[in-house]
């Protein structure tokens, strides 16, 4: 690694933003973080507070500069992601925005790559563009959006766009793998989405993290999805490790889609990680495996979260934005006795 190298993270306390500055500081890089200050900064950054959607603030950032590269991992709106980046684009050798596969128009339907279409958003928009098409679409045009922002601020040459797919591991806020633990953790009969086979590809944090400090410090620019391997697991192995790590006994009980389908179970959400479209879990990341990314096996993740959530770890909370969504996540256990009970009595 270039010693000294100096890295600006947009974000740096939540959860991606987090894991990538204890990978840089761990790598000897000088980091500064860029964020409201409502959550507690890590000790060895510069922290720098403020917000996003306020130019002065984003002067006042640069002013701190320069840095080799920029990780941008809260880039939601385009107007104020397009500004910021012009800002920035003095203070900053390379540009690596955080995206997402909600990018591309396929997806969860059909399979992806990063020649797959992709939402059309002008970078002068703002957070409710496209409101009017939901809340999937909505997301995936205005992140297309931050995308285009970034390109058009500082060029494409410069730019690197990373399309994750779900990403899991400690500190996670969204509450979709702490949701199987606790479930695992309540022991008893499970219910849980067959095929056991289906396969999945979320990616740890971690590895996340330390491919966005490789295309950094490589500057690799381009367009990148960045998942685990097609076929790196299954939802079998989601559920048992969640069974096993927890050590309560929970015994997984597989449950034929159609019927959950018949039944109104809500993919996604009243299980999370489970959806039955073509295209949720069939992206290929065969570019970013090319270009260095290695994915430690699930059971790894989901025993690191169970031991950093039963080691006073809690995701963080808040009214608004992506970590409101774990309320949805999960079905009640009244919800859950009654279904297995239905299945019971068709076996």
């Amino acid at each position: 690694m270039m010693a000294g190298m100096r890295l600006l993270i947009l974000g740096g306390s939540w959860f991606l933003g987090r894991s990538i500055a204890e990978a840089a500081l761990a790598d000897g890089w000088q980091v500064t973080t860029f964020n409201r200050g409502t959550r507690a900064d890590l000790p060895e950054v510069d922290a720098v507070h403020g917000d996003r959607t306020s130019a002065e603030d984003f002067q006042r950032l640069a002013s701190h500069g320069p840095w080799d590269v920029v990780i941008d991992c809260i880039a939601y709106v385009p107007r104020d992601t397009y500004r910021g980046a012009l800002t920035l684009a003095p203070a900053v050798g390379h540009y690596v925005v955080m995206s997402t596969v909600n990018a591309y128009t396929g997806w969860p339907d059909l399979p992806l790559s990063e020649t797959s279409p992709r939402y059309e958003c002008p970078v002068d928009a703002d957070a409710d563009y496209a409101v009017e098409h939901g809340e999937l679409i909505r997301y995936g045009t205005v992140k297309s959006g931050c995308e285009q922002a970034v390109r058009q601020a500082v060029g494409d040459d410069r730019t690197t766009v990373l399309r994750p797919g779900v990403i899991l591991g400690p500190h996670e806020y969204v509450g979709r793998l702490p949701w199987w633990l606790l479930r695992a953790a309540a022991g008893g009969q499970m219910l849980a989405p067959a095929p056991m086979d289906r396969p999945i590809q979320p990616i740890d944090v971690r590895d996340l993290a330390a491919f966005a400090l490789r295309c950094a410090r490589q500057r690799i620019a381009g367009d990148i999805n960045v998942t685990a391997p097609i076929g790196h697991a299954t939802f079998a192995d989601l559920v048992d490790a969640c069974a096993e790590v927890t050590a309560a006994g929970a015994e997984p009980v597989w449950v034929d889609p159609t019927w959950l389908r018949q039944h109104e179970v809500a993919e996604w959400t009243e299980l999370p990680l489970w959806r039955t479209t073509a295209g949720v879990w069939n992206v290929d990341s065969s570019r970013a495996r090319a270009a260095g990314l290695t994915c430690r096996p699930l059971r790894e993740t989901v025993a690191d979260t169970w031991s950093w959530m039963t080691g006073g770890g809690q995701a963080v909370k808040e009214e608004q934005g992506e970590a409101a969504r774990a309320a949805e996540h999960g079905l009640s256990a009244e919800r859950e006795a009654d279904l297995l009970d239905r299945w019971r009595q068709l076996r």
